[in-house]
């Protein structure tokens, strides 16, 4: 297997607007990131994923595009941008740009242009078809703001897809007019000298609405071969698909390198684990540990020898996993440091989403004017119509809405957690004044410093690299329990997924512990006793 620099590093998922506002004005923007480097050097992180930065008019929070060479003003400018770039490579960090084509905002010129006439150049960049009988197309519907995902535009008589809000309007891959428009446009930044693109449901630009495919289109994998081909395929460059559709096999077709697509894809089979399969998105029930650890190991086994697998816990648009998986009382930080190991123990590159690596906690609300997310709003709309009183609608929204992750980066006890010294555009949580980044850096053994040690093993140790991996067989349901394997290298990860105490036999008599959450982890194996959230990486190299 070829060894690419994204295997042996951790991605540093950065949300812009939230991460370090450096003028005062609320929001975060790039010199805020550029001030920042520093910290994430200390850190040890390889790449920093970037959420999009693009000229938008936010109706998403800029998964809106105007325009895909441009920096909103808000966060900066081009030559901000570049600077980032070059301050990021001297610290020996890649940016890795968040880009949207499965649509632009109707505020792009693309569409601006389009929808004024039907011969308009750009008019076959997006889906258009007929009325019929008068009303739209078919049934599908908007997954943001509810109601039909057709729009009519009475200037050409014909209506337009909306898959999101009404704002985001569908390209239309078919056209390969706009296929060489994107792939110049990916060219513009490659230029740049960027280190990858994370691209955003990558499984639905092959949709064929007329047909109510909308994902997993009969072109995808084709469109992503071109795209290959026609952009990163002579350079050692990550690129990760969102694709909430794909189960473990749908991962390899993406990811084998012999098919020429992408490095790897986010797959959210283990975020089911909490949640109601086939229901609404705030249907939850208590974790189902063994479920979460066999999706996690299903992923293992399927790309044990071809593909490549992601490794993630949340991010921007999922609640903060300290908060979901872990617990946020006194053994938070003992908890957080037990999801760390868990997933820094397996085989794939790992995503460490913004204030992950301090414990940062889901951040509940009392009042629907306190939401940002469009996506939250508008399923609290939803809810009230079906009859829930507003308390039974917030409580509901606390569990899912993506404001969780979106708070303000929590840097210090100082006002407004460091982040601006104006008005935040969201609030920061309060909890600030003891979960922060000055109290995890100066305090030893904190989870900042075990994220540090994870990072540093992942890049210096090929058994985390490419070592097989193992489940343990006959442990308990709450238990992880598997070893890595490289040459005679062998190393045991074990975590404990719960507050009570839970026997485990583990192989090996001996062990040398590389990295445990308690100080005093076991060396002498066999039946042991886990304690409340206790993990470890174990040595169990046969001497």
């Amino acid at each position: 297997m070829t060894k690419h620099w994204w295997q042996s590093a951790v991605v540093y998922q950065i949300y812009p607007r939230s991460f370090q506002d450096s003028n005062g004005d609320g929001i975060g923007d790039l010199a805020g990131i550029i001030s920042r480097l520093d910290y994430l050097q200390q850190l040890g992180v390889g790449a920093i994923w970037l959420s999009p930065v693009y000229q938008s008019p936010n109706a998403d929070n800029g998964y809106d595009i105007a325009d895909y060479q441009a920096i909103n003003p808000e966060y900066g400018t081009m030559a901000d941008m570049d600077r980032l770039i070059a301050e990021a490579r001297q610290r020996g960090i890649r940016i890795v740009m968040d880009l949207v084509v499965n649509h632009t905002s109707d505020e792009h010129r693309w569409f601006v242009s389009a929808k004024q006439d039907r011969d308009a150049a750009t008019r076959d960049y997006y889906v258009w078809a007929d009325p019929v009988d008068g009303h739209e197309p078919n049934d599908l519907t908007s997954g943001f703001i509810g109601g039909s995902a057709w729009e009519y535009e009475p200037k050409t008589h014909q209506y337009f897809l909306h898959l999101f809000s009404k704002k985001q309007i569908d390209l239309n891959w078919q056209s390969p007019k706009l296929r060489q428009a994107v792939y110049d446009m990916m060219n513009f930044w490659i230029d740049k000298g960027i280190g990858g693109f994370r691209m955003d449901v990558i499984d639905m630009i092959a949709k064929e609405p007329l047909k109510k495919i909308q994902v997993n289109g009969p072109h995808l994998h084709e469109y992503l071969h071109e795209m290959n081909r026609r952009t990163w395929g002579d350079r050692d460059f990550l690129t990760v698909g969102e694709a909430w559709s794909a189960g473990p096999k749908d991962a390899l077709q993406y990811s084998d390198a012999a098919h020429q697509e992408l490095s790897m894809i986010f797959q959210f089979g283990h975020m089911w684990a909490d949640r109601k399969v086939g229901g609404e998105k705030w249907e939850t029930r208590p974790l189902d540990v063994g479920q979460l650890k066999q999706a996690l190991y299903d992923d293992q086994t399927t790309l044990a020898t071809s593909g490549w697998n992601s490794l993630f816990w949340n991010n921007h648009d999922l609640p903060r996993a300290v908060s979901r998986f872990g617990t946020t009382g006194p053994q938070r930080e003992l908890s957080a440091k037990m999801l760390a190991i868990t997933l820094h123990g397996l085989k794939g590159t790992p995503y460490l989403y913004q204030g992950e690596e301090i414990g940062m906690t889901d951040c509940p609300v009392t009042s629907i004017d306190q939401v940002d997310d469009v996506e939250a709003r508008t399923i609290y709309r939803q809810l009230r119509e079906r009859g829930d009183s507003a308390a039974q609608a917030m409580a509901k929204l606390n569990t899912f809405s993506r404001d969780n992750a979106r708070t303000p980066m929590q840097w210090s006890p100082a006002a407004n957690a460091g982040f601006t010294t104006g008005q935040p555009w969201l609030a920061v949580n309060p909890n600030y004044r003891t979960i922060n980044v000055d109290a995890a850096v100066t305090t030893p053994g904190s989870l900042f410093y075990t994220y540090q040690r994870l990072i540093e093993l992942r890049r210096t140790c090929p058994v985390l690299q490419t070592g097989r991996f193992y489940a343990l067989a006959n442990v308990p349901a709450t238990v992880f329990a598997y070893t890595r394997t490289l040459g005679t290298t062998r190393w045991l990860i074990c975590s404990n997924f719960t507050a009570a105490p839970t026997m485990v036999t583990l192989p090996a008599k001996t062990a040398k512990v590389i990295i445990a959450n308690y100080p005093d982890a076991p060396t002498q194996l066999g039946t042991v006793q886990l304690r409340p959230y206790e993990a470890m990486i174990l040595d169990i190299t046969e001497e």
